[in-house]
């Protein structure tokens, strides 16, 4: 992408998920843009799961006709726009008014993103991709996909910023590692004894960054940082040997990359996610934005742990997922999805929500994942397993 010349029309911009965490953050981007002369983004679609009421405030602020939520709580509210509703929301809006050359910021959560942004590079769309769970379960389809299209796919977890920032022009070839870092969530100085009776009150208490809840449970068990292990595999094209993680509670360095040549380039900021919002909705240019700066004088030390990955497997899983490749990543997701909400809902303990993952990845055959229907027939068969052993040890429980 080119920067836009100052008399240029605005570029089009779909946003999907966006009353979730990284969506509202990305309104105040734009808002920070249209009050301060930042770039010219003209916003033509919504897309949200179930607050209507939010995603009709933010169309009306924006001026957007067109909007998507798959099941609003109250459909009224949705009178007086242009709505999509039902399962494939987003996906419709997007196959109703994407336009070559659109920018879509996907950012909705789980696998439910992977369709709507397939649509969206099928339309010939950039993508400024948030939802890592369209890499993790669909990633050899996806970059496929975004490599037959000729479309840019720009990282937004600030991990994969990270090292988009650092890699500049570089070539894979010149790339030794890639070393992503963790908060280390709020349990990481806690032992595997306290980690039993771990509530959810506790989980969600992240201690660097404000996240929705499925997000931040994922950061607890640092399920999180394996999800972003898959998606730079894809996103980067490296493998398992050249891909690592270290526990870095500070939250300043989101990512170092090594070269060839023993140099290492790590990017640091703030903990605040609309500074990789910004930066892929603004690429190839640097703008001003409401993050704020690194204050030097006050930053003291950093400091750097590996994982303990007995209280931690979860990376572990993801990187034997990269390794199995085909349909691994998608089990893992799905598998991790269903064992979430198995926490969230009082059906699983904390440390449960692994031990699930991994006895689902031992037990589901690991197919190609070349096709949508592979990878819906994977996530499909998962989902299935793994709710059937929750409800088996629910009824054991009893």
């Amino acid at each position: 992408m080119t920067a836009p010349h100052a008399d240029a029309p605005a570029r089009r911009l779909i946003v999907l998920g966006s009353t979730g965490s990284i969506g509202t953050s990305t309104m105040d981007v734009l808002r920070r843009w249209r009050d301060h002369g930042g770039p010219r983004l003209e916003v033509v679609g919504l897309a949200a799961h179930s607050n209507a009421a939010l995603l009709t405030q933010q169309a009306a602020e924006f001026g957007v006709r067109h909007v998507a939520a798959a099941a609003p709580r109250d459909p009224a509210e949705l009178s007086g726009f242009t709505a999509f509703t039902g399962e494939h929301a987003a996906r419709d809006l997007i196959h109703a008014i994407a336009r070559p050359g659109d920018l879509v910021l996907a950012a909705m959560v789980g696998a439910a993103g992977i369709a709507p942004t397939l649509a969206a590079i099928d339309a010939g769309c950039d993508i400024a991709l948030a939802n890592k769970e369209t890499l993790v379960a669909a990633g050899e389809l996806v970059m496929a996909r975004v490599r037959e299209r000729g479309v840019a796919l720009l990282p937004v977890d600030s991990e994969h910023s990270g090292v988009f920032q650092c890699l500049g022009n570089h070539p894979g070839s010149d790339v030794a590692r890639i070393v992503l870092t963790a908060s280390g969530g709020p349990f990481r100085t806690w032992d595997r004894k306290r980690m039993a009776s771990i509530t959810l009150a506790d989980a969600l208490k992240h201690p660097t960054w404000t996240m929705g809840r499925k997000v931040t449970i994922d950061s607890a068990t640092m399920m999180n940082k394996g999800l972003e292990l898959l998606e730079a595999h894809w996103l980067f094209g490296v493998g398992r040997d050249r891909l690592g993680a270290i526990v870095h509670p500070q939250s300043m360095v989101h990512a170092m990359v090594e070269f060839v040549d023993g140099s290492v380039m790590a990017q640091i900021s703030p903990p605040d996610m609309r500074l990789p919002i910004q930066i892929a909705l603004a690429h190839p240019r640097r703008v001003d934005g409401p993050t704020r700066r690194v204050d030097w004088s006050q930053l003291g030390s950093f400091q750097f742990e590996p994982i303990d990955h007995d209280r931690f497997p979860a990376p572990g899983l993801a990187l034997d997922a990269i390794e199995r490749g085909g349909t691994a990543g998608c089990t893992l997701n799905a598998a991790n999805e269903i064992a979430v909400q198995g926490f969230i809902d009082g059906r699983l303990p904390f440390m449960g929500i692994a031990e699930l993952v991994g006895e689902c990845m031992a037990a589901m055959p690991c197919g190609p994942a070349s096709s949508l229907d592979a990878v819906l027939a994977a996530d499909s068969a998962t989902r299935a397993w793994c709710t059937d052993r929750l409800g088996r040890s629910a009824a054991l429980r009893a």
